[in-house]
């Protein structure tokens, strides 16, 4: 019997559209993938070459960590894994579970094991457990009572402890692209007989609100299959206004924070004013106080603009003074207005570097004194002791230089700053040269 397009995408048997005592099956749950080709976005995993392919094909499944952002599949991998592998899965959540269940399921396991059979643990969102309770994992893990399996949207080597990650493989799943949303969005309509009551524009935006969540789009897609059989396709703004978009990720106190901080740090330092603008933006629209971002302005001036642009930091600082005064959404303008000026300005980190030089000279050299002669003398005693003797007044020196040293005695004479060639600091090499050329002339 030939097949149809259905058994193509979910092999057979279809999943009922009820569950148990006639309760309709959310469409998420009924499109589940059955078999590991059938998982979508995740090719860098379950392709020819991809590390998950390689393990079940040489019969060895490790202990696992997926890490990825929400609705990419990880729960439903580890459940395919687990019968690819022929192991009994077990499931829990590290939001309800602790120390007593934990042990419970190790206890099954090793009596599973006795008999001859494996069993794979799947733990949902285990950087939820502190530090002991992943401890407790070590020992099952390191003899092979069970294959850990544990899903996490956090990085790893923040929230999981060193000794559970050097047992374990982390895979990242990535979240799911253009192309695999729109088959989703396909199997969907397969599923259900319907095409989802969208025109071309209305379509895309639908996976744009989705935001790489494949069972955020989905859910989607189930509120839209819902509408009346005669509407109208529907355009982005008609979408848009019957449907929330997804959320963006972003947590102010975690990893998402510092990866767009970090973006739009290199933004600037790559002179990209476009990339630095949307980084800004995705801060803003992810709930970041924008006061944060208008510190961290304030450091770029100082750190990457530095001298070849003087007017950054003050600029810097008047954009972060614009926003207190006006709040948001005004303020915010003016942090924009910094942002492209810091991304287009010359760049230099002279200063930086020649302070962080100066803070570990001033640690090496102890507490050498500075030369007597730039010493002040307000006493008799001082004055014999020669403080003060030989100072030349540089107003009264040639060119108002006088190319005295002015280090400590004995210390060699370092060169802590030097300046780039770019922006305002090409000025200031060149005076920095010609002080130098003169000190040689008049032995500072």
């Amino acid at each position: 019997m030939a097949r149809t397009p259905i058994e193509d995408l979910f092999g057979p048997e279809p999943a009922p559209a009820q569950a148990p005592g006639g309760k309709p099956r959310p469409l998420a749950d009924r499109l589940r993938p059955k078999r590991l080709e059938d998982v979508l976005g995740q090719d860098p995993l379950l392709g020819a070459e991809g590390a998950l392919s390689r393990m079940l094909a040489q019969g060895s499944l490790a202990s696992l960590i997926f890490w990825g952002p929400p609705g990419v599949g990880k729960t439903t991998l580890a459940r395919l894994l687990a019968a690819q592998a022929g192991l009994e899965f077990q499931q829990i959540s590290a939001v309800f579970s602790g120390v007593a269940e934990l042990k419970r399921i190790f206890e099954e396991a090793q009596r599973r094991r006795r008999s001859g059979a494996g069993t794979l643990l799947f733990v949902d969102e285990i950087h939820r457990f502190n530090r002991a309770q992943q401890d407790a994992f070590l020992p099952v893990v390191e003899d092979g009572t069970v294959v850990l399996i544990g899903a996490t949207t956090e990085n790893p080597s923040f929230a999981l402890n060193a000794a559970l990650l050097s047992r374990c493989q982390v895979m990242v799943l990535r979240r799911l692209d253009d192309a695999a949303l729109e088959a989703l969005a396909a199997r969907a309509e397969a599923e259900t007989g319907r095409a989802l009551p969208l025109d071309a524009d209305g379509r895309a935006a639908l996976r744009a609100m989705a935001d790489g969540d494949g069972r955020y789009l989905l859910n989607m897609a189930e509120q839209l299959f819902a509408l009346p059989g005669d509407t109208a396709p529907l355009d982005a703004a008609r979408l848009a206004a019957l449907l929330a978009r997804r959320a963006a990720l972003y947590d102010k106190d975690r990893e998402e924070h510092y990866n767009l901080i970090s973006a739009l740090h290199k933004s600037l330092r790559g002179s990209d004013p476009d990339a630095a603008l949307y980084w800004f933006a995705r801060m803003l629209v992810g709930g970041e106080d924008p006061r944060y971002i208008a510190r961290r302005l304030t450091r770029f001036a100082a750190e990457d603009v530095g001298l070849a642009d003087p007017a950054a930091l003050p600029l810097a600082l008047a954009g972060w003074e614009v926003f207190e005064r006006m709040g948001s959404p005004e303020g915010e303008l003016a942090l924009a207005e910094v942002v492209v000026h810091l991304a287009t300005a010359p760049k230099s980190n002279a200063v930086y570097t020649a302070f962080g030089a100066a803070m570990a000279a001033a640690r090496a050299t102890g507490s050498l004194m500075p030369p007597a002669h730039i010493l002040n003398a307000p006493t008799r005693l001082m004055k014999d002791l020669g403080y003060g003797t030989g100072y030349a007044y540089d107003h009264q020196a040639p060119e108002a230089f006088s190319g005295q040293n002015y280090f400590p005695e004995g210390m060699a004479r370092p060169s802590f700053y030097r300046p780039v060639g770019r922006g305002a600091e090409r000025a200031i090499a060149e005076r920095l040269a010609k002080w130098e050329n003169l000190r040689q002339e008049r032995g500072g």
